[in-house]
């Protein structure tokens, strides 16, 4: 008898993890991949053509018209001809003495005070949503309508505060138009517009702090200067970093508050600050190249301070 023939068979497919065949499931894993991966791509793509638009073009057109003029229409290659212009101007020291001036009065009303806030409705155990909404309110508020309200408090005639100091027989100040409080009188109204946004950060900061550590620091018998000290302080310091800096970049290009309350330079150019400047170089004066220029100057400082600050915070981590 000859010896059976073997019939090789075809190998099954290996089921897939749904029973399936293993090919369909990958099929159908990939399908499902490259649709979820074209969706996030295609928010990415919008994202990046916005930023793009909005953000770097603006920048790059403005690092080219630094070392641009116009006349009689037509633009030329100016070198640093521009810059030497904005050098040499007085307004220019005054205005960066003015604006170094108005973040240093912000830091200490704007930076300390929303955090002691959020340190005292951080105690408070009902009534807490109320009071964050309060808190908040000012920033809601249009921006005139917040400069109309300081105006009337302002107000050397029958401003609220004057009336104050009447009562305590105290005497009557020139607000907004004596350049030594002047200001002080635009720090105060923009802490007031803008601290809601930075006590809600420090609030949401205090509540992740553990009860346990507050509990060991009152065993220890350290009392609430020292409980803030040495342990809400450093429990919160990244997020006191982060808003020191952001602070810092914000009020130096401050703007909005001098334009609406004093009138953008003030008395004596008292409120004249470096991006009030850059608005009368453009728009005053039809200079678009020494606006630019000095905007350059404000870009290159911020990003210096910014690249050095997060140097010397890495440093400090490590």
């Amino acid at each position: 008898m000859s010896a059976p023939t073997l019939i090789p068979r075809k190998a099954a497919p290996r089921p897939g993890r749904d029973g399936g065949p293993r090919t369909n499931a990958s099929r159908e894993a990939f399908v499902r991949a490259l649709r979820r991966n074209l969706s996030a791509h295609g928010f990415l793509i919008g994202a990046v053509v916005c930023f793009s638009f909005f953000s770097w073009y603006p920048m790059v057109r403005e690092f080219i018209l630094a070392f641009q003029k116009t006349e009689n229409g037509q633009t030329t290659w100016a070198g640093w001809s521009n810059l030497t212009t904005v050098f040499n101007d007085p307004a220019f020291w005054q205005a960066w003495r003015n604006t170094l001036l108005f973040t240093g009065l912000a830091l200490v009303f704007g930076f300390i005070v929303p955090f002691v806030v959020a340190l005292v409705l951080n105690e408070f155990r009902h009534g807490q949503g109320f009071l964050r909404l309060l808190v908040y309110l000012p920033v809601m508020l249009p921006p005139v309508a917040s400069v109309l309200l300081f105006k009337y408090l302002y107000d050397p005639g029958y401003g609220l505060l004057n009336r104050l100091l009447e009562l305590a027989h105290l005497p009557q100040q020139q607000w907004l138009q004596d350049p030594d409080t002047a200001m002080l009188s635009v720090v105060i109204a923009a802490t007031w517009m803008n601290m809601g946004g930075a006590t809600l950060i420090y609030l949401a900061a205090l509540q992740g702090i553990p009860g346990e550590l507050y509990e060991a620091a009152e065993l220890d018998g350290a009392g609430l200067l020292r409980k803030i000290w040495y342990v809400t302080i450093p429990q919160t310091r990244l997020i006191l970093s982060l808003m020191l800096l952001m602070q810092i970049i914000a009020t130096m290009q401050v703007f909005t508050e001098p334009f609406l309350l004093a009138g953008g330079a003030g008395p004596e150019g008292s409120t004249t600050t470096v991006v009030y400047l850059i608005y009368q170089y453009a728009f005053n004066f039809n200079n678009y190249g020494s606006a630019a220029a000095l905007g350059l100057v404000l870009l290159v400082l911020l990003a210096g301070f910014s690249a050095a600050y997060v140097r010397l915070s890495r440093a400090e981590d490590e």
